[in-house]
């Protein structure tokens, strides 16, 4: 048996285990082309009907009862209500964490919020000793929140996604690296 994925706090953010309920909200605020882009090719382009209700069931949830990822949503505390978005951690050697936000809530610095306190669950309470993130080259605004808590790129390749082949590199930081970044 698994451990529960616990719900995590940020000063403006509440982050929830990803849940069946989640589908409507996720539906209507992921497909859009400036949040899917940027994101892996297995995203399906145009997004179905029941893409969301799909992917939940059929691989998110499935993931997180295995214990080999953890999935959130993002809401904010003046309205746990509604969720804005999406970020998950992941096991495996080379793409352990991916984010999602709605259009409205871009440009506010939630997702460096959400993808701080991720880190710290990633390194103190999973104790992983390295995180790894590919990410598209042109996909400035992810790459600025690499920069910010101090990864570095170690590879860069050619890469599928959503909009097609592109530079994708692959981002890294050691739990030293990041404890330094939190002190």
């Amino acid at each position: 048996m698994t451990t529960p994925i616990p719900v995590l706090e940020t000063r403006r953010l509440i982050l929830r285990p990803l849940d069946l309920a989640d589908a409507p909200a996720v539906q209507r605020l992921f497909p859009h082309w400036e949040i899917v882009r940027h994101l892996n090719a297995h995203v399906p382009w145009p997004y179905p009907p029941d893409g969301a209700l799909a992917h939940l069931r059929d691989d998110i949830l499935p993931a997180m009862a295995r214990g080999g990822a953890w999935h959130w949503s993002l809401r904010l505390k003046s309205a746990p209500g509604e969720l804005i978005g999406c970020i998950s951690l992941v096991a495996g050697e080379a793409d352990n964490r991916g984010f999602w936000l709605g259009l409205p809530w871009h440009g506010q610095g939630l997702m460096t919020e959400a993808s701080d306190r991720v880190t710290d669950y990633w390194f103190d309470e999973l104790g992983y000793p390295v995180l790894r993130v590919p990410k598209a080259v042109e996909n400035a605004a992810s790459r600025r929140i690499s920069e910010k808590c101090g990864m570095r790129v170690i590879a860069t390749v050619e890469k599928d996604y959503v909009s097609g082949r592109l530079t994708s590199e692959l981002w890294e930081i050691t739990r030293e690296e990041w404890l330094a970044y939190r002190r």
